[in-house]
């Protein structure tokens, strides 16, 4: 008898799906949530917004691509939105594209103007029992990581 017979599961994708799975996960759930107006986008946006109404903030995308690594001041503010995050029990995962994540999300649609996709929090919507299959693959994605202590996964977005 195996382990999955036991717990009565399919056996567990590779590592490979899995995070591909994520990723793609993560390109629906900020597409839905841009449409329902749930995403605030920025570094300094989404601290206010952690600062005002920790509650209503369901899940957290940081971003940075290599040049950004040697940015201190953005590392500071990292480590503060992940303990923040960590504190109020919000998942919070990794992307090294911020392009990418430019390309999924857009521009400011009042003003056309470029954002900061540094940060992005996923809200909970105003519309009572609204769930998003995407943000359920996404929460159970990072407990799986915090199993392996992989405490801010990162995820690869899809081409």
């Amino acid at each position: 008898m195996t382990l999955e017979e036991v717990h009565g599961q399919q056996p567990m994708p590779s590592v490979h799906d899995w995070m591909q799975g994520a990723g793609t996960a993560l390109h629906e759930l900020l597409v839905s949530a841009q449409r329902r107006g749930c995403l605030t986008a920025g570094v300094y946006e989404s601290a206010k917004l952690m600062n005002v109404d920790p509650d209503n903030v369901a899940f957290c995308v940081l971003a940075a691509d290599q040049e950004d690594e040697g940015d201190i001041a953005l590392q500071i503010h990292f480590t503060l939105i992940q303990a923040f995050c960590c504190e109020n029990d919000i998942d919070i995962v990794r992307v090294n594209d911020v392009a990418k994540l430019a390309a999924i999300v857009g521009p400011n649609e009042e003003s056309g103007e470029p954002r900061d996709f540094h940060c992005i929090l996923i809200t909970n919507p105003n519309e009572e029992g609204w769930k998003d299959p995407a943000l359920e693959k996404l929460n159970l994605f990072c407990e799986e990581s915090r199993n392996v202590n992989d405490w801010v996964p990162t995820i690869t977005l899809p081409e």
